[in-house]
């Protein structure tokens, strides 16, 4: 405890008495001051013991001195000490009056009693005060310390708890609770998520204090990490202020967190090495050598089914599944991510895995980011649920808040698939990719191609040159006006090459419409007879008329 007026009061060498305000001698005094000028104020920070003699006060008038009292309570005054014997023989009553009418605790400083010796009194205690919060604080570390190795986060928080009195809650990247202590805390700390979605928002580090749930508390919301966007955020209930002690334990802890929940450079760069040489070896058909690479690194990742998911903020140059050399580029860190919001699809991704315990592997490359994820679990969700909402952020006010203006999203997923069959689900995904570019959509998994229609896919440049250039005779011959071939071959393959429902369609004889299926066969040197042939004349005319 810091030192007060009572312990000032109750030291024997000093030898001061109380002539006012008694009942608060309990406040702390931050300082002793001496001064003798008729307004000290300017001069006060606040919690000051003031002393003087009253050199320069007229101490007999009670209208100054209740002027004078007044402004020291104003300033923070928590005492004044009086010197007897000096300029007065005791404290003159109008003096007395004014510190009970303010409530300000007066003291009897006896003339065998040095101001000196009360300032001395006062630094010492303060630095006895701080020596034991400094004591405590290093006691604190130690047993933090101790639990987060023994325990890990859990056994972190539960110390944490005790130390400050309150109770303690750590948050995952998204925001979500991940552990609390006591138990109890649980319902607190889940009604603070929106503070710590704000408190995500700034720079890491950033703290805020907020009025508990219901006020039940006060509450300090710190972020972990070391990185543009934090990691994970701890919260600390209490009753009241947290004391020096108290603080030095709140910052261990901050630290002691941010190493357990923030990986060193060097190792998220073995572990993303590792994830790129596991890749390729599935990639390239092998899946017995990525099992030995990989270890007990990504748990049971590999022993079920899972699925590959593949996403992009920007057009990228396509991977060939028979080459997979320029996987050695892939950046290692975490920055590798790259920008929002790539960067946080990863970021959900690795916290829905942390918070399910699931097995994950991501691997970023450049503008690409490539995840093999659980089929059916909470990584998969999490992924969907992120596309969704940027989905939906397309056409809303929320665009901002989710990162769409700093490049688009695109993800494509595989069908679930085992470890001798990932470059075939890399190949799903890209197909995925592809038609989510090509629909304007965020995600889409590969069961989902099968939906909807195959015409939007006509809509490709190359395509429709590809068009333009195999009917282009056709439609050069019927500018001439010496036939109308386009209409007529479009009404054949329409009704499957039956001579008289496409004749009748055409309101033309049967013989018109064979002659004409003749001159179309000449000009363009193709045999209507091939279904390769008719098939690339039926999308031909669907991508033309699509214009």
């Amino acid at each position: 405890m810091p030192p007060t007026l009572a312990s000032l009061v109750h030291h024997s060498a000093l030898k001061l008495t109380v002539r006012a305000g008694e009942d608060r001698l309990d406040v702390p005094v931050r300082w002793a001051h001496v001064s003798e000028l008729a307004d000290p104020v300017p001069y006060m920070e606040g919690g000051e013991l003031l002393l003087i003699t009253a050199l320069k006060l007229d101490a007999e008038d009670p209208e100054a001195m209740r002027r004078y009292v007044k402004r020291l309570v104003g300033a923070g005054v928590v005492g004044l000490g009086f010197a007897v014997g000096v300029n007065y023989e005791e404290i003159p009553k109008a003096l007395v009056d004014a510190a009970e009418q303010e409530g300000l605790p007066l003291l009897e400083v006896p003339r065998r009693t040095p101001f000196l010796a009360i300032s001395k009194a006062v630094s010492a205690e303060i630095a006895a005060d701080q020596y034991r919060a400094v004591t405590a604080g290093f006691a604190a570390q130690r047993e933090l310390t101790r639990q987060a190795l023994a325990e890990g986060p859990e056994g972190l928080l539960a110390a944490l708890a005790g130390q400050v009195d309150g109770w303690a809650a750590l948050y995952d990247a998204s925001g979500a609770v991940v552990a609390t202590a006591p138990e109890w805390a649980g319902r607190r700390a889940a009604r603070l998520t929106a503070d710590v979605e704000r408190l995500r928002e700034r720079p890491a580090p950033a703290s805020s204090v907020v009025g508990g749930p219901d006020g039940e508390d006060r509450v300090e919301l710190h972020s972990l990490g070391t990185g543009r966007r934090p990691r994970a955020a701890l919260a600390v209930g209490t009753a009241s202020a947290l004391g020096t002690a108290e603080r030095y334990a709140v910052h261990s802890a901050i630290a002691l967190l941010t190493l357990t929940t923030e990986r060193s450079r060097s190792l998220r760069a073995a572990e993303q090495r590792i994830g790129v040489a596991v890749l390729r070896m599935l990639l390239a058909g092998e899946p017995d050598h990525a099992r030995a690479v990989a270890g007990d690194l990504y748990g049971g990742l590999l022993d079920a089914p899972f699925r590959m998911i593949v996403a992009e903020s920007a057009p990228a140059v396509r991977m060939s599944v028979d080459s997979h050399a320029h996987l050695e580029t892939a950046r290692t860190g975490t920055d590798a991510v790259g920008p929002d919001p790539l960067a946080a699809l990863a970021e959900a991704a690795e916290s829905a895995a942390a918070r399910a315990g699931e097995p994950l592997l991501v691997v970023p490359d450049g503008e690409r980011l490539m995840v093999l994820a659980a089929d059916e679990g909470a990584v998969l969700a999490a992924c969907a649920d992120f596309a969704a909402g940027l989905e939906a952020a397309r056409t809303g006010a929320a665009r901002e808040q989710l990162g769409g203006d700093e490049g688009e999203l695109v993800v494509g997923v595989s069908a679930p698939v085992g470890p001798i069959a990932v470059a075939a689900a890399y190949k799903q995904a890209e197909q995925a990719l592809s038609v989510a570019r090509r629909r304007g959509r965020v995600y889409v998994a590969h069961e989902q191609m099968a939906s909807g229609s195959v015409l939007p896919l006509l809509a490709d440049d190359a395509v429709k040159a590809f068009a333009d250039g195999l009917l282009r005779p056709l439609y050069e011959h019927d500018a001439t006006g010496r036939g109308d071939l386009v209409a007529s071959l479009r009404a054949w393959l329409s009704r499957h090459g039956q001579w008289d429902a496409a004749a009748a369609d055409l309101g033309v004889h049967r013989h018109t419409l064979r002659y004409r299926m003749r001159r179309v066969e000449e000009i363009l040197g193709r045999s209507l007879d091939d279904p390769d042939v008719r098939m690339e004349l039926w999308l031909a005319l669907k991508a033309t008329s699509a214009d």
